[in-house]
């Protein structure tokens, strides 16, 4: 059987901000169609490492390798090349615009005269969205008056139709209640089937055993160890988060 090439690989990463290590040599991957969850106390150093993936903070060291090939990310511009997005717990939309301009904004597709073509826009946005989330037609309104459910098929739409391949998902469901939590549920498991991978960053332990099939723990800027989910206990995951060694370790 061949081995799957994993789309990610980040190999022995350290970031450093003066004399604080925010990250000391951590591993982690990420394979096709894959949810790998990353979670920490807040300073564990999960957000700096995910930022050194996107290109908002380059890694003073290690590698990273994106389908095979080490790559250099140092800028945002760099990380969107090789097909990673970020969708912030914020979503970066404009309240005020609706869904195909908020999908366009800032790559808004021009009609042949130079100027704006609302048209296409809104027949592309609705094609993703579609594929997104079938029961989502009111595209036209301002995104201020969509849902949470919606509002994260907004910025999920505008990642995927630039062709991103690795999603980095910040507290996805974060203030979202029960239906628009399982809305965001059934987008990544459409993401999933359609071989994007994804690393979705939360506090949620609960929200994490849900939607992920590994769980990567960090602490203190040191990656404590990654586990399948169907293979550990929330128990044994939060062990892992305070005390930050694996199941059956001796705390040293």
């Amino acid at each position: 059987m061949t081995k799957q090439t994993p789309l990610v690989e980040m190999r022995n990463i350290h970031k450093r901000f003066g004399g604080v290590h925010a990250v000391r040599d951590v591993s982690i991957d990420l394979m096709p169609g894959e949810v790998v969850g990353v979670v920490g106390h807040n300073g564990a150093g999960k957000t700096v490492l995910i930022k050194a993936l996107s290109g908002a903070i380059p890694c003073d060291e290690g590698k990273i390798i994106i389908n095979g090939q080490s790559v250099e990310i140092k800028r945002p511009r760099d990380a969107r090349r090789y097909g990673i997005e970020c969708i912030y717990q914020t979503l970066a939309l404009s309240d005020n615009l609706d869904a195909p301009a908020n999908l366009f904004l800032g790559r808004e597709l021009m009609t042949r005269y130079g100027m704006l073509d609302d048209g296409a826009m809104e027949n592309e946005a609705r094609k993703v969205i579609q594929r997104l989330n079938p029961n989502f037609t009111n595209i036209k309104d301002p995104v201020r008056n969509m849902s949470g459910g919606q509002r994260q098929s907004v910025a999920i739409a505008r990642a995927i139709y630039f062709n991103a391949k690795i999603l980095i998902m910040d507290e996805p469901t974060a203030a979202l209640g029960p239906q628009e939590t399982a809305m965001v549920a059934e987008l990544i498991e459409q993401l999933k089937s359609e071989g994007i991978g994804i690393f979705l960053i939360s506090h949620d332990l609960h929200g994490v055993f849900d939607l992920a099939d590994r769980i990567s723990v960090m602490k203190n800027g040191r990656l404590v160890g990654t586990r399948r989910t169907d293979q550990v206990s929330k128990d044994e995951v939060l062990g892992m988060i305070i005390l930050g060694k694996n199941p059956g370790e001796q705390v040293q």
